[in-house]
């Protein structure tokens, strides 16, 4: 916060820099601009006598006439609308101005606090969770997580709203957490899988794969993970495998149930190797 406004300070020293140097510029060009005149006068009235259109005593009355009225100008010429003395003015009273508002700030604000706003939803959602968004769960699920960084149920509870919340990666990592801390946790893996497959648009990279395999092996009645297992499988051409794992699924399901009728039409039949 102090950086903030040290960066406020400089900013706006810089502003007020521009101002005075755009006011001089402004001044300065204004009296140029009339002494371009008079100077353009002076030279059309020796080009009119040159052509014979002014005689002597015509010539060097106007000329005396052009004469006295840049005098004129001259001394009636724009005061530099900044002087040195005006830019100590205004730089010393931009500073004066940050200083007290940083003053201001350090005696009755709080840097070192987090967005009590934010905060304060939190706590509202926390006394709510039946009502909220995965969005708004997965806060409180974070803050509780942060709280006790070895409560399972917590992380568990975090993975499952990111992934609902579709932040996959959000979840592949509270899933991560938790096989750290239970790794024999076959849903946790098979979570894990899911959350990778969704991040990685569907497909069934390796990863995934390797977390669906770890699920399974710990527990066999992880349908899930055997489906996406059968997924990958299939897509490079290993019938049996795809039989393997998806057998024990179409079991699982009603006769009647579209999953079991979709997955029985892309089963490869025995002996299509």
């Amino acid at each position: 916060m102090i950086a903030f406004w040290m960066m406020t300070g400089l900013a706006a020293a810089l502003a007020g820099l521009l101002v005075l140097a755009g006011a001089r510029r402004g001044a300065d060009a204004a009296v140029e601009a009339d002494s371009d005149v008079g100077t353009r006068e002076l030279d059309e009235l020796d080009r009119l006598k040159a052509r014979g259109l002014l005689d002597d005593a015509a010539h060097a009355a106007a000329r005396a006439e052009a004469g006295r009225r840049l005098l004129a100008q001259g001394a009636a010429a724009p005061r530099p609308v900044a002087g040195s003395k005006d830019r100590l003015w205004v730089l010393g009273g931009l500073a004066a101005a940050v200083a007290a508002a940083l003053g201001l700030y350090v005696a009755t604000g709080s840097p070192g606090l987090p967005d009590q706003a934010y905060e304060t939803r939190v706590d509202a959602w926390s006394t709510q969770l039946e009502t909220l968004e995965p969005a708004q769960l997965a806060a409180v699920a974070a803050r509780v997580v942060k709280e006790r960084p070895g409560d399972r149920q917590a992380l568990a509870m975090l993975g499952a709203a990111r992934f609902a919340a579709d932040d996959p990666l959000g979840a592949a990592s509270a899933f991560r957490r938790l096989i750290e801390l239970e790794p024999k946790d076959a849903q946790a893996w098979a979570r894990l899988g899911e959350s990778l497959v969704r991040a990685n648009d569907g497909k069934v990279g390796g990863d995934a794969e390797a977390a669906f395999i770890q699920a399974v092996k710990l527990d066999p009645e992880q349908l899930g993970a055997r489906f996406f297992l059968g997924e990958a499988a299939l897509a490079r051409g290993d019938a049996a495998a795809v039989r393997v794992m998806w057998s024990p699924l179409i079991a699982a399901l009603e006769p009647t149930d579209p999953r079991r009728i979709d997955l029985e039409r892309r089963m490869p039949k025995a002996g299509a190797e």
